[in-house]
């Protein structure tokens, strides 16, 4: 079964796997999260595009805590919030506040946010979604907790990320290495099924080289970025399986090295009047209603790693 095919169907992550992956790496991900550092940067320069005066902000999925404070001296008079899976994370996010931006970090699962209805006006998410298996269900927990005409602004890894990487291990092992992403079109219809509004969607393509597969696999290692398909091998991985995945993807040695694709995705919907969570919203099932002007496909850009 292909990949995408998993996310339609049976593709389902191991929260405790994430948690304890991300608990564990807390110590050294800001230090080796360049990229999310990146995008997290990117997504905060996107909101000059909305008009927002918000007066209480969530960061969901805050990890360290660097989107949450730079929230935080945005808007210095909203109260800002950050919520993480990882208890490590959110240990590590509250030791690295300034005392005259403080902001309160929770340990908590976006799958069953634990906060009151029309809590907040901006829920900020950078990179969070793609550990994410019922993406309905999260984004009607998001709908839940914004106020009506609030905003939800994300990025998440479409299923082009690492597709060098799954391709070399689909030559070496009929086993799932990579977890699956969403693409655009199952990104709109979650959110037009938790009832969140005016769904807008892009994607950038980022390029990075690395000398050798094994800093790739280092570098994802470092950041807690584990597979945590419920599904995953459990065993030992044997020399044969994996000599013929360094194989496979050493076939693809350029003069800068081995390449690695990082899809992004970036998205921005409204929140509507008080939806149910749970339930979805009236139309056709399947349905992706994102407008085809709203959904921009962008070049390739190299990364500097």
């Amino acid at each position: 079964m292909s990949d995408r095919g998993r996310t339609a169907t049976r593709f389902q992550i191991d929260r405790r796997a994430v948690r304890r992956s991300f608990s564990r790496a807390s110590a050294q991900y800001a230090a080796a999260a360049h990229r999310q550092a990146e995008v997290n940067a990117e997504l905060l320069e996107r909101l000059r595009f909305f008009p927002v005066r918000p007066r209480a902000i969530l960061d969901l999925g805050c990890g360290t805590g660097q989107g949450a404070a730079a929230l935080r001296a945005r808007f210095s008079s909203a109260q800002v919030v950050g919520i993480d899976l990882a208890f490590g994370m959110v240990q590590n996010a509250r030791r690295q506040q300034r005392f005259w931006r403080r902001y309160p970090c929770v340990c908590g699962d976006g799958n069953a946010l634990p906060f009151r209805a029309q809590s907040f006006d901006l829920v900020f998410s950078s990179l969070m979604l793609q550990w994410c298996d019922d993406l309905p269900g999260v984004f009607a927990q998001i709908q839940h907790v914004l106020r009506p005409g609030g905003l939800l602004l994300f990025s998440t890894f479409g299923p082009e990320t690492l597709q060098e990487l799954r391709a070399a291990w689909a030559q070496a092992d009929t086993e799932s290495h990579i977890s699956a992403f969403a693409d655009m079109p199952q990104l709109g219809t979650a959110l037009s099924r938790a009832g969140l509004a005016e769904p807008v969607l892009d994607r950038e393509l980022l390029h990075s080289r690395y000398p050798d597969v094994q800093s790739l696999m280092q570098e994802l290692r470092t950041i807690g970025a584990r597979h945590a398909a419920a599904d995953r091998r459990r065993s030992l991985m044997g020399r044969s399986r994996l000599g013929a995945m360094l194989a496979a993807y050493e076939s693809l040695r350029g003069g800068a090295g081995l390449p690695a694709t990082w899809e992004i995705i970036y998205g921005a919907a409204f929140a509507g009047e008080a939806h149910p969570i749970g339930r979805a919203s009236a139309g056709v099932p399947g349905e992706t209603r994102v407008p085809v002007q709203a959904v921009v496909r962008r070049g390739p850009r190299r990364d500097a790693s």
